[in-house]
């Protein structure tokens, strides 16, 4: 899902809208609740966003590698075991 997307559900959940090109200028609200978020807004919220999803993938990897070891098997040895 494009960033834009992302960012503008995550400030304005119920908001129904449409834009071209990931540009901002061409954003069409056709549904939304009080105003509309700059477009220094929707920037914050994507950066937030892709802050938010880095971690999780860290936070993912650092699950894995620990139960992996509490396993005692490699990532390799699981990939065996799951095929």
């Amino acid at each position: 899902m494009n960033y834009t997307v992302k960012a503008i559900q995550l400030l304005k959940p119920n908001a129904e809208f449409s834009f071209t090109d990931d540009d901002y200028s061409t954003i069409k609200w056709d549904k939304i609740e009080g105003e509309a978020p700059t477009q220094a807004q929707i920037d914050a919220a994507i950066e937030e966003i892709k802050t938010n999803e880095i971690a999780a993938k860290t936070q993912a990897a650092t699950d894995k590698a620990a139960l992996l070891a509490r396993l005692g098997i490699t990532a390799e040895e699981a990939t065996l075991l799951l095929s």
